[in-house]
């Protein structure tokens, strides 16, 4: 008899219409890696030479304010540029091109060089929560703008060359393609169902609990069903919103409660500042939104410890992603994870 937890199977991902191929059958391999902490990852409260704390310079010669809580900036080496650039059809179809422009903004979540979210208290990343909200409702009112990108990307190992606290807002003239494909699959959904596809979902996540980190009124912080990455998890709003402008403001007291959880549970796995690339997926820009529900996905490389990591090659470059650890047995670590940082737990008596 078939049974998910031994035999190889795949899983659908109903956003995006992909599939992912697991294979539990895997972690009784004799050897699963070596296990081990790393040095403690410590910095100081203000570096002199990080050019995201207040006053200090950054890499384009602009000089930082004394800010005190969240600090909105232009990104001074942006992907994208402000400005329409017009262009010629492509003359053959095999080599398309077309020009995309956009605003590119950094956010510092505090002046404080050594918080990361995690760290942080649920009243520090509410101010977080409200800069989105309104960088959202501004950039989507923006002429030209077709998508608005927050995201953030923790540790070197997912590229950040900076640690203080910060996040990223891509707001482009084109719908990127992993948001252009859960837009057809959600508007598609509640035209077929009076509902949208995530409803629907989270309400068989939460009576299962299977999968489930976490839970408050407003937010559940989950292991999808279809997830690739080992520790991978998903935020979804438990209303229906379309958009981090449309929280109210029990909305964002609940989503910064999320927050602090999933990231505190995250570094709690292995004791380190665990690295992840986060973002939220919401409506696209200028439209009414239909179907669309808020949710945020984590994407952290971390497989059975501090130091090894998860890779995404050979067959899954060339076939389709596979993951080991089932996405009930990640659940069930995260959820086992204490919810007081172990840098605090150390201090304790």
């Amino acid at each position: 008899m078939f049974d998910p937890k031994e035999n190889p199977h795949r899983r659908f991902n109903p956003l995006t219409r992909e599939w992912v191929l697991v294979s539990p059958h895997r972690t009784k391999r004799p050897w699963q890696g070596q296990v081990e902490e790393l040095p403690p990852d410590e910095h100081p409260a203000f570096d002199p030479g990080c050019y995201l704390c207040p006053g200090n310079s950054r890499a384009g010669g602009a000089e930082n304010p004394e800010y005190t809580s969240t600090f909105v900036f232009q990104n001074d080496f942006a992907a994208l540029l402000p400005g329409r650039v017009e262009s010629p059809p492509a003359a053959d179809p095999l080599f398309q091109s077309e020009p995309v422009n956009g605003i590119c903004r950094v956010i510092c979540f505090s002046p404080r060089h050594d918080l990361t979210m995690a760290e942080m208290a649920v009243a520090e990343i509410r101010p977080v929560v409200d800069c989105w909200a309104e960088q959202s409702a501004e950039l989507n009112a923006t002429p030209g703008i077709a998508y608005v990108q927050i995201f953030e990307n923790r540790g070197e190992m997912m590229g950040c060359s900076n640690p203080h606290p910060h996040c990223q807002i891509w707001a482009s003239s084109v719908v990127p393609n992993e948001v252009a494909k859960e837009d057809q699959s959600q508007r598609e959904y509640f035209e077929a169902h009076g509902r949208t596809l995530l409803s629907d979902y989270l309400e068989k996540e939460i009576a299962s609990g299977e999968r489930l980190v976490d839970v408050n009124d407003e937010f559940a912080v989950l292991v999808p069903y279809w997830a690739v990455w080992p520790f991978e998890t998903m935020i979804v709003s438990r209303r229906p919103v379309a958009g981090v402008d449309a929280l109210d403001d029990a909305a964002r007291d609940g989503l910064s409660a999320i927050l602090k959880s999933v990231t505190t549970r995250y570094d709690n796995l292995f004791r380190i500042s665990f690295p992840y690339s986060f973002g939220f997926h919401q409506r696209p820009a200028q439209c009414p939104g239909e179907g669309w529900h808020l949710h945020g996905h984590f994407y952290p490389p971390l497989l059975r410890s501090a130091t090894v990591r998860k890779f995404l090659v050979g067959y899954e470059m060339l076939a389709m992603p596979q993951r080991d650890i089932t996405a009930e047995s990640a659940a069930a670590h995260l959820r086992e994870a204490p919810e007081i940082h172990y840098r605090h737990l150390r201090s304790q008596p």
